[in-house]
């Protein structure tokens, strides 16, 4: 079990993420200023933290300085792009406006930590399964009702993604921030060529599966008998 630490001064917000998070399985820690956060970070070591900007004492800024080794999310109401490009460059791994959107928190927490899993242990990976998909994303090797689908790195990688969120949209952005740690050739214009490629090769195996385009957010997969694909 992950633990996450929420550095957030307003009780009722704080409370509020610490019960999503507890729901999705996490481990929470709580600390309410600056001062707090250090003394927490110091002696239990979260796998990643969920940072305010605006706090008593020592401000948000002040406490990612003393971090190492350990990913921050940004969570704060300040929204020009300045300060968040600062802060993305002093070490925190993203940044996310208030008010946000729970799932793609959530979305955005997972991907992190597979970040850091993925660039502290580089062993085999497991083998992913969705429906009747199988997946092994060291070999690229793709399982279909016992038919072999042939990858491409960047497929794997996006097919990757959906399959380890499946209860998840997963927004455009994100994904292509995503993928970009391990495909950095895929660009805005070709994931639609790379989804729409990935889609003709499940269809082609008569996969049960599909890639499903929720409309202004992004991309999920659902079973084809459920709802139609947009």
């Amino acid at each position: 079990m992950e633990t996450i630490a929420v550095i957030e001064d307003n009780v009722l917000t704080g409370d509020m993420i610490a019960e999503i998070l507890m729901k999705e399985g996490f481990h929470v820690l709580r600390a309410y200023s600056g001062t707090e956060a250090l003394y927490l970070i110091k002696h239990k070591k979260p796998d990643l933290i969920l940072l305010d900007l605006i706090l008593p004492g020592l401000d948000g800024e002040g406490v990612l300085e003393h971090i190492e080794d350990i990913p921050v999310i940004i969570l704060s109401s300040k929204a020009e792009v300045e300060n968040k490009i600062n802060l993305l460059n002093e070490g925190a791994c993203d940044y996310i406006t208030k008010p946000f959107n729970t799932r793609e928190l959530i979305a955005r927490i997972f991907v992190q930590l597979r970040k850091e899993k993925n660039s502290s242990n580089h062993t085999e990976e497991s083998i992913l399964s969705v429906g009747d998909l199988s997946l092994d994303p060291m070999s690229l090797r793709l399982i279909v009702q016992s038919q072999e689908v042939k990858l491409t790195k960047t497929e794997c990688v996006i097919l990757k993604l959906l399959m380890s969120h499946s209860r998840y949209t997963i927004s455009r952005d994100l994904l292509l921030d995503s993928i970009s740690y391990e495909t950095p050739d895929c660009t805005e214009k070709s994931l639609k060529q790379h989804i729409y490629n990935l889609r003709k090769k499940l269809c082609s195996v008569n996969s049960k599966i599909q890639i499903e385009t929720v409309r202004g957010v992004g991309f999920k997969l659902s079973e084809k008998n459920r709802g139609r694909e947009t």
